[in-house]
């Protein structure tokens, strides 16, 4: 479906309403490639063509929502859309008025279109397989067009187009020894790709080693983007939602109570402005280009949905309570001087099984798993065996963080739930003076 069929669906469906009736209609849309691999061989290969039509019918202070798979032609998209309207309309008159309700009733417009076209899926497959011969890599390739649209019987009409493409995989040694990396982006850039399988290349005859047994304590560590992102992950767990906050659930109370901070070098903001992710809300609300969470290691705004923004009379900030485009600003760490700067310590390439083992103190736990080394002198010496860490954010990005590199790593959500997932993270590394290993 085009954005003028899509517009023109919904001014046809809004010229059915009764009354003081109000429609919100939204498109979904992807067109996708999606390889598996396992083996270093493809094992299954498909294209995802999915149109997806969402209605929310309002009367008053009532409401209700529904969805249908779009066929294709205007003629019997039309017939779709009444019929789902007409359904919506039987239950309004069922449902209890919602006292949250809330809606943009100032009408506005965008037309986005983020992201080039992205390489061709065999060609890049087939180059990947190729850099990778002699690896026994596993993982899941995705790449192509996300459309999101919105529009309204009030006037509003968005549309959000991004081009992307993702690379999840592992390369495996034997049993439990393997290495996982990520390539994803806007841009296809070929070099990237080659450094990254090198890289892994270089740790793999690492992970052949003997691995170093280390005892429950307390070590000097640098955090690569990716274990980064698994922290990030746990503040994103009701660390900068306003409902979260108003009720005092959030992990972060004793920073928003004034006791307790992160490090000043803690920059962190919702960079709506990056573009995977629509500048647009369901209800009509537009996204300001970002949204600052913490400044100078101080908590900064709270992201606000529409529901939270009607219940506590704050402005619309955000389409959910959890961001969905973080960003991390850099330091000063060159990529090159990562391991000289640790010198003795560990390099931990991922975190796994995170949780919350102290919420009240924003205390995490979790295990190294994969691609943990150990370091001497600035020299990768062994792998790591398997450790759990425990400790809190407040030490990790607060009292223990000497520095962040210069260069952060957009990662990009693999999620395919329902449609890929546009949820991105741009994220340094981190060096930290200490980090506890429980056991």
């Amino acid at each position: 479906m085009s954005q003028d069929d899509f517009f023109a669906l919904a001014s046809e469906l809004s010229g059915c309403l009764h009354g003081g009736e109000v429609l919100f209609c939204s498109f979904d849309g992807e067109n996708a490639d999606f390889v598996r691999l396992n083996g270093n061989r493809v094992r299954q290969g498909g294209t995802v063509c999915s149109r997806g039509l969402g209605l929310t019918l309002i009367d008053g202070q009532r409401q209700v929502t529904g969805t249908c798979e779009l066929a294709g032609s205007p003629e019997a998209d039309r017939a779709l859309g009444r019929t789902l309207l007409a359904r919506l309309r039987e239950r309004l008159a069922h449902v209890p008025e919602d006292p949250y309700l809330h809606f943009s009733q100032r009408p506005s417009a965008s037309d986005r279109l983020v992201g080039e076209d992205p390489p061709d899926s065999a060609a890049a497959v087939a180059e990947l397989i190729a850099l990778a011969e002699g690896l026994d890599l596993v993982g899941v390739w995705a790449s192509g067009e996300l459309v999101e649209g919105l529009a309204s019987s009030l006037g509003h009409r968005h549309w959000h187009c991004s081009r992307s493409f993702n690379l999840d995989w592992s390369g495996y040694l034997r049993k439990d020894k393997a290495v996982k990396a990520n390539y994803g982006g806007l841009l296809w850039e070929p070099e990237r790709l080659r450094e990254k399988l090198a890289a892994m290349r270089d740790k793999l005859a690492i992970m052949d080693r003997a691995p170093r047994t280390l005892s429950p304590g307390r070590y000097r560590a640098y955090l690569a983007p990716a274990a980064v992102q698994e922290l990030m992950d746990m503040l994103a767990w009701d660390g900068f939602d306003l409902k979260s906050h108003r009720t005092a659930q959030t992990p972060l109370l004793r920073m928003i109570r004034g006791e307790r901070a992160f490090s000043p070098l803690i920059e962190l903001r919702e960079a709506h402005d990056r573009g995977l992710v629509p500048a647009f809300t369901g209800e009509g609300f537009e996204k300001p280009a970002c949204v600052p969470l913490i400044t100078g290691g101080r908590f900064g705004e709270c992201l606000v949905d529409a529901r939270d923004g009607r219940e506590y009379g704050v402005p619309v900030n955000a389409a959910g309570g959890a961001p969905e485009s973080l960003s991390l600003a850099p330091g000063g760490i060159p990529a090159a001087e990562v391991l000289e700067r640790l010198g003795d310590g560990l390099y931990i390439g991922n975190l796994w099984y995170c949780n919350w083992s102290d919420r009240n103190d924003c205390r995490v736990t979790g295990m190294t798993r994969f691609a943990t080394f150990w370091v001497e002198g600035g020299e990768i010496l062994a792998p790591v065996s398997v450790m759990r860490f425990d400790d809190s954010l407040y030490n990790l990005l607060g009292d223990h963080l000497e520095g962040l590199t210069e260069t952060p790593e957009l990662l990009l959500s693999p999620e395919t739930y329902g449609g890929r997932s546009t949820v991105s993270a741009s994220l340094p590394g981190l060096l930290v003076s200490g980090i506890d290993l429980a056991l």
